[in-house]
């Protein structure tokens, strides 16, 4: 009978450690598997039975006697039974491809990668030549799981067809954005899938060394992707003549500083080659002048850890998945005041409100949500109305929103929408390179301009100023860092505009003397009395 748990980062802050640890005192050697992204459900204990594998959860360290007893004698008799895992129904309505092998066993194990259908992929491209694996991507209609969602195949076509010495494969884990963990996930869960992506984009455009620039903030992905790394140039799945294939892949991990910016690729390349992470005015593409001048394939986590399904499967299998040009799946992070916190993998084309309602179950509060930020901490926050949308890449954008990285950040009534659009703003001043006007000054000038309208200094004038402002930073940044902090600041003042206005105890917008609507300079929404012309 084996016991597994979790040690990724989510499992270990909810106490997973001590519980392993009370497993090994009753004589228990627990596997250390990483987590399905079930989160709210962490630590999640899983046991393999005869019928499958059997779940409790949220298990603690006093629960360890009591669930032993009952593998004994009646596993169902025990209030944190869950029964199978893959009948949990946030887990069985997903569609996992990418995620497919996430907790079903130790991630950094090689026998039990391949078990699992690992290196399938890779060892059919190493019998293909590169245009090949290439126009699998293409076929596939895969787009960058970044944010940009630009087509995968038409970079790698482009590096491909350039003609140099060296190239070179940039896994871009610099994972920055609010509530989004999808990257760690991989990383902590599957490394290996990571890690034959890479393995072959870099046989597709030609490239021989890859590396995987993630942030510091990520200490468990560091130490499981080096030993993953290790085994498989052990194994000859990395280094000089793969498998025998007279092919050669080299794979290192950097550590980032923690700058936001630096998740930006042409900053990110700047850091690689050591030096301060600046954005880089395009042209040149990082496709065709990249890592030190060389073409540069630099893609996301969950791009590159698509690569393996797509060449194990077929790019019409993939293709399959979604609606309109958003193909595959789409690695959705459910966080914020949100009941059920986790990860989901669904197909593109399922909308928010199905997302947030029937996985998330609703605020963890249980007050009503009344605001979703999709996309990371520049993305817009959206109102009910538009709940509905599905989630496909041109949808969002019809709506003034993006998917971004899929991380969705969930807010209830109580949230003071004024103060999140002011937040945008302070963010931008604190993560700007500093490259750009628009940017650096830009988001300086924009904390102060919602200031004078919350303390209703020349509201109107102010009103027309922020909006002018966040046309230029929309229009004159150098790159989405200021060309996106708008998205949020714009959708506050649109969809939540009573939250710039102070409001009497009732919930009456208060105006002054001259009928305009006021605001305290604190944010207030209640503490402010009626001037004597108004109500």
């Amino acid at each position: 009978m084996s016991i597994y748990i979790p040690q990724d980062t989510t499992a270990l802050a909810l106490g997973a450690e001590a519980v392993a640890r009370a497993l090994q005192a009753a004589g228990v050697e627990p596997v250390r598997n990483g987590s399905r992204g079930l989160f709210w459900l962490e630590p999640l204990l899983e046991v393999d039975t005869e019928n499958g594998r059997i779940g409790f959860g949220p298990v603690a360290k006093k629960d360890i006697p009591g669930i032993l007893d009952a593998l004994e004698t009646d596993a169902s008799s025990h209030h944190l039974y869950l029964g199978l895992v893959e009948e949990i129904d946030y887990l069985s309505s997903q569609q996992r491809l990418t995620y497919a092998r996430a907790g079903l066993g130790d991630p950094v194990c090689l026998d039990n990668y391949q078990a699992l259908n690992g290196f399938k992929g890779l060892k059919k491209a190493l019998n293909m030549d590169g245009q090949q694996i290439v126009d699998q991507v293409k076929d596939s209609g895969l787009r960058g799981r970044g944010g940009a969602a630009f087509p995968a195949g038409i970079k790698w076509q482009t590096v491909l067809d350039c003609d140099a010495e060296q190239k070179y494969i940039v896994c871009n884990a610099d994972e920055g954005d609010s509530g989004t963990f999808a990257d760690r996930l991989v990383m902590e869960a599957d490394p290996y899938q990571l890690i034959e992506g890479m393995i072959i984009a870099g046989l597709a455009v030609g490239a021989n060394q890859g590396y995987i620039y993630l942030r510091s903030e990520y200490p468990v992905a560091h130490k499981l992707l080096n030993i993953a790394i290790d085994r498989a140039v052990e194994a000859n799945f990395l280094g000089e003549n793969i498998q025998g294939s007279g092919k050669t892949f080299h794979l290192e991990v950097r550590l980032g500083a923690g700058a936001y910016i630096c998740g930006e690729e042409t900053s990110l390349l700047d850091s690689l080659e050591g030096k301060r992470g600046m954005v880089r005015a395009k042209p040149p593409l990082p496709a065709i002048e990249g890592l030190f001048g060389k073409p540069t394939v630099v893609n996301n986590v969950l791009t590159l850890a698509a690569i393996s399904t797509i060449l194990e499967q077929g790019a019409e299998t993939y293709q399959n998945f979604g609606m309109g040009r958003s193909r595959g799946t789409l690695a959705i992070q459910l966080a914020g005041n949100i009941k059920r916190g986790g990860l989901i993998e669904l197909a593109f084309g399922v909308t928010l409100r199905e997302v947030v309602e029937d996985y998330g179950q609703g605020t963890h509060s249980g007050r009503p949500i009344r605001a979703i930020q999709v996309g990371g901490p520049l993305g817009a926050f959206l109102p009910e109305s538009q709940w509905d949308t599905p989630m496909d890449y041109e949808a969002f954008a019809a709506i003034k929103a993006m998917i971004g990285h899929g991380g969705i950040v969930v807010f209830d009534d109580s949230a003071d929408m004024a103060a999140q659009a002011r937040f945008a703003m302070e963010f931008c001043v604190v993560e700007s390179c500093g490259k750009c006007t628009p940017c650096r000054i830009g988001s300086v000038r924009g904390v102060e301009v919602i200031d004078r309208i919350v303390a209703n200094e020349n509201r109107d004038d102010n009103l027309i100023l922020l909006h002018e402002l966040c046309d230029t930073m929309e229009l004159g940044s150098l790159c989405a860092m200021g060309g996106m902090t708008p998205f949020p600041v714009r959708s506050a003042l649109t969809h939540f505009q009573e939250d710039f206005f102070v409001q009497d105890a009732a919930g009456s917008l208060l105006k002054d003397a001259e009928g305009s609507l006021l605001r305290d300079a604190e944010g207030s929404t209640s503490q402010k009395a009626a001037s004597p012309g108004g109500k």
